[in-house]
């Protein structure tokens, strides 16, 4: 430490010109670092969903979630331990991965063995969803959507295809299908009562409608000079034609769709509510993707909610509800206050117990070089801000304080005896470093254990 002082002693304006370029670096690190809720947790999960509409969670877990598991234990790589629940229609595996891992390979072996395991399946089954995430993915905020004279099955409608395609162009965002609502559906309420009357069952309309309700490309068909594509109406473009199916001829009658059932636009069945502020309504969550920061993605959403509003109806309220960017920009504005205010503090002290303002300008300036040339460094090794390093700092400006005012009136003491300058410097830096580092490692081991946490 005291080589170091006697370098800047001998070459002054080295040190000004270090100085500047950690302001310069330090100030362009903090614009640009990644700006998070929490630190990046290095446990890469892939989850993997399966569905067989309408099997047993017992069948699930015996016919499609224990052979797909045995087969990942012997064509996966860096399996930590696996994680499986069974539910009527869906199963659900959890793979944890070892934190060394290639994410990208694991990825690869998991969807090639889901592919290959199909034809094991019981028949009509179909490929897994296979999604990523980590340990710290989490809501970076959401959006609720509500309004007066929107049922259900409107704010879906509106969530999914008209809000959230747009939403996803924000860089950084990933956005699941709506919570809430109803999904809409073309609904064949059947009459029993006529039905039975005609000697027929729910089968013969199903199989009518899988019959005649064809998407069928034909091609196209070249006359003189021009080519046009034909359209065959096979498959009805309209909810009233398909209540004019045929289904069967019955006593030499024809039997259509509208004399046994009531078709109409209606929704799935329901298997999630949301509620704000009381009422029914639409959530979509915004979770973070990829390495852009908490706080551009926040601010991208807004953005974007305010360009496609205009093509929205006018009755449609989206509310802004989790916001976590709120916690993130709480931590840097504690930061800086507190940085700030230590700076101010141990100025105003040194200039009215020292009386000097040298001294006084070299308190104001080392704190803030000292915390930018900090985020530098975590810039440099991939770290993010976030609520654990932007506390790290806050707690490193009050050592700072303690550091610079120790220095300074070491030195001062020095310099009140007569002695030179560069002396008082030297000979107050040597009284003061070992003391100072044994302090500062007395801090420092409080967190040792920190290191150690699994």
């Amino acid at each position: 430490m005291l080589a170091i002082v006697r370098i800047a002693l001998s070459r002054p304006y080295t040190f000004i010109v270090a100085a500047l370029l950690i302001f310069l670096i330090g100030t362009l690190a903090a614009l640009r670092m990644p700006v998070d809720i929490f630190p990046s947790i290095n446990i890469p999960i892939i989850g993997v969903a399966w569905q067989y509409q309408g099997l047993p969670p017992d069948d699930m877990a015996g016919r499609i979630i224990t052979p797909f598991e045995r087969a990942l234990t012997t064509t996966v790589n860096d399996i930590e331990h696996i994680e499986a629940n069974s539910y009527t229609t869906f199963g659900i595996v959890k793979i944890f991965f070892h934190p060394s891992v290639n994410i990208a390979t694991a990825n690869a072996q998991v969807t090639a063995i889901s592919q290959t395991l199909l034809k094991q399946m019981p028949p009509g089954a179909t490929p897994p969803l296979v999604v990523n995430y980590s340990a710290s993915t989490v809501p970076v905020i959401q959006l609720a959507l509500s309004g007066t004279g929107l049922t259900e099955q409107n704010l879906a409608d509106l969530g999914m295809n008209f809000v959230r395609p747009r939403l996803v162009t924000v860089q950084g965002a990933g956005i699941p299908w709506p919570f809430g609502g109803k999904t809409p559906q073309v609904m064949y309420d059947l009459d029993t009562a006529a039905l039975q009357s005609r000697g027929l069952t729910g089968l013969d309309v199903a199989n009518a409608l899988a019959a005649q309700n064809l998407i069928t490309p034909v091609g196209t068909e070249k006359i003189g000079d021009y080519e046009y594509t034909v359209n065959l109406n096979s498959a009805p473009s309209k909810i009233s034609e398909l209540a004019d199916l045929p289904i069967k001829s019955v006593g030499g009658a024809m039997v259509y769709m509208r004399d046994v059932a009531q078709v109409h636009n209606g929704a799935a069945v329901q298997v999630n509510v949301v509620h704000v502020d009381g009422n029914r309504s639409v959530l979509l969550s915004v979770f973070k993707n990829g390495t852009t920061s908490t706080l551009d993605i926040v601010s991208g959403i807004k953005k974007m909610l305010q360009i496609i509003k205009p093509s929205l109806p006018d009755s449609l309220d989206i509310k802004p509800i989790g916001d976590q960017s709120l916690f993130v920009r709480a931590s840097i504005e504690g930061v800086i206050r507190e940085g700030v205010i230590a700076a101010a503090l141990t100025s105003l002290m040194i200039l009215l117990f020292l009386g000097s303002w040298r001294s006084t300008l070299i308190v104001t300036t080392s704190i803030p070089l000292s915390i930018l040339g900090a985020i530098a460094a975590l810039s440099a090794i991939g770290e993010t801000l976030n609520i654990m390093t932007l506390g790290g700092l806050a707690l490193a400006v009050g050592i700072l304080v303690d550091e610079a005012t120790v220095t300074i009136e070491s030195i001062n003491y020095h310099l009140e005896q007569g002695k030179e300058v560069e002396t008082a410097i030297l000979d107050g830096a040597s009284q003061i470093v070992v003391p100072a580092f044994v302090s500062l490692l007395c801090i420092c081991i409080v967190f040792i254990p920190m290191f150690f946490l699994s």
